[in-house]
């Protein structure tokens, strides 16, 4: 999962050593957080126009998830 978002922050930034994902733990409904970091000029094409791009991100991320039998969800900070 790591992988996948850390690909597609990659293709979106200008500053790609910036780009960073962490884990936290499995919390008890069994859902992991990942959290996408990436350089502060680059947070708007992260993020884009109202939340869009964001927004698709987080669809692939919970497809693959739910595809693997796991529940994801990511955070950009």
């Amino acid at each position: 999962m790591e992988n996948l978002i850390v690909a597609i922050a990659k293709g979106l930034v200008d500053d790609k050593d910036a780009v960073n994902v962490t884990v936290d733990p499995p919390a008890e409904d069994g859902s992991v957080v990942y959290h996408l970091h990436v350089a502060a000029d680059d947070m708007g094409r992260v993020i884009g126009k109202q939340g869009r791009i964001a927004k698709a991100i987080r669809t692939v991320v919970r497809a693959s998830a739910n595809k693997a039998g796991v529940k994801a969800v990511v955070e950009i900070d």
